[in-house]
């Protein structure tokens, strides 16, 4: 199974991305939705099988690039307990 991680940030998604395993998993780093849903549709087009999105995406974020790649593969995007927001918070503003 091929997977990939896309992060959003403070990233250029033409340099800011890696592989290991001989491409069978891939990261990519974007600055924006928009960004975000055309690397995923490429990923999609490449046979990526699965997206996995950081939780900066949100649901709404998720939508999108679930919108993005046709529905044609799983999205989804990280999230944490409520018992860690505080420490959420400190680190990401």
């Amino acid at each position: 199974m091929k997977f990939a991680f896309i992060i959003m940030g403070d990233f250029d998604a033409e340099i800011d991305q890696a592989s290991i395993h001989d491409g069978e998993a891939q990261i990519a780093g974007v600055s924006n939705l928009q960004e975000a849903c055309t690397v995923a549709a490429r990923f999609c087009e490449e046979g990526v099988d699965c997206i996995e999105l950081c939780g900066a995406f949100g649901p709404d974020g998720a939508k999108a690039v679930i919108a993005a790649v046709d529905n044609r593969i799983p999205v989804g995007y990280v999230t944490h307990l409520p018992e860690q927001d505080e420490i959420y918070r400190k680190v990401f503003g």
